[in-house]
């Protein structure tokens, strides 16, 4: 492996550079060290190396990956310093002003559509479960098909708590809903037809990532549920979440470790702004047989399906919001449109 990352960090530098907004910076940095991003990809590839080059490669990905968040770091310092003198040198405060009056709140959008989505599960029979957000390896990742040292790990940034459980592991903040499928599961008896709305957590930040993030589960166990199901229950909840059935909706084949077969589900509207333009929403299929032994039930006698879909996601293409971020900036002025 033989890749010049001398001149892949100067060609960072010069983006970070060029870069006009906060904004546009955050999306250079997801190009290079990003979830899918060139660093990230080079690194991910190391474990096909031998062990003498794995070393010596990784230790030249590490630096460069290193010196390329310096290099964000200090773009990003600049940015804020120029935000604090720009707001220092416009900021006038005229103390004879009235005092504003308390004024009335309301959802906020993405809390709208949780309440939404499980209004629509509800109305077909399923239970709503919530969990910790401070989970175990175990029921966050080796639970559901994706055992230590798992190449699927790599894709999922995760921070971790200085506190060890009972295996030696430290906990972290869960990555995803998908433990409480585990949790639900070995407190309940089949057949089990559950959803897990909650706050997840990753270390990504862009456009289309937050670190903190919403993610509602799906699981439905049982003997004699198929993928047929899963084709129809999903569906059906797209049809009713965006009140439209003109819409054509596909299941693309796909990986993930506590499913098998699994499918992306993709989603095209046929009238509106994005006719004709297919829309990744969601990840699913049937339920691995490893997990529904983790379940503790047996997985010759029980099968299901399983869905897992980002709640910002969703509230982006009902609303046609473009960027995640403006969800979490706090400006009145973005989150009073949806106080309808």
């Amino acid at each position: 492996m033989s890749i010049n990352l001398e001149e892949l960090i100067q060609k960072a530098s010069q983006d970070f550079r060029e870069a006009k907004t906060p904004a546009a910076l955050e999306d250079e940095k997801a190009k290079y060290i990003g979830k899918n991003g060139t660093i990230t990809q080079l690194m991910k590839g190391l474990g096909a190396l031998p062990p003498e080059q794995k070393k010596t490669e990784g230790a030249r990905f590490s630096k460069a990956k290193n010196e390329v968040e310096r290099l964000l770091n200090l773009r990003r310092e600049e940015f804020a310093n120029q935000a604090l003198l720009e707001k220092l040198s416009a900021e006038k405060i005229d103390v004879t002003l009235p005092g504003r009056g308390g004024q009335r709140g309301g959802l906020h959008p993405v809390i709208k559509t949780w309440r939404r989505v499980e209004a629509i599960f509800k109305s077909i029979g399923f239970d709503v479960a919530d969990g910790p957000e401070i989970e175990d390896d175990w029921t966050n990742f080796t639970s559901l098909n994706n055992p230590e040292n798992h190449p699927a790990r790599s894709m999922q940034d995760t921070f971790y708590i200085d506190k060890k459980d009972s295996n030696g592991l430290p906990y972290l903040l869960r990555t995803h809903t998908s433990p409480m499928q585990v949790r639900y599961a070995r407190s309940h008896k089949p057949p089990i037809k559950v959803i897990a709305p909650g706050r997840t957590y990753r270390v990504d930040s862009d456009a289309t990532h937050s670190p903190m993030f919403h993610q509602v589960e799906g699981l439905w166990i049982a003997e004699n549920i198929s993928f047929a199901h899963l084709k129809g229950v999903y569906t059906n909840f797209l049809q009713e979440f965006f009140e439209t059935h003109d819409l054509t909706v596909r299941f693309r084949p796909s990986f993930f470790p506590f499913t098998e077969p699994s499918a992306e589900v993709d989603m095209m509207f046929t009238s509106g702004p994005n006719k004709g333009k297919w829309l990744e929403i969601s990840g699913s299929g049937q339920v691995h047989p490893a997990v529904v032994r983790n379940f503790g039930l047996d997985p010759e006698k029980y099968i299901g399906f399983a869905f897992g879909s980002g709640l910002e996601r969703l509230t982006m293409l009902r609303y046609g919001v473009d960027d995640l971020r403006l969800f979490y900036e706090g400006d009145l002025r973005f989150l009073k449109q949806f106080q309808v």
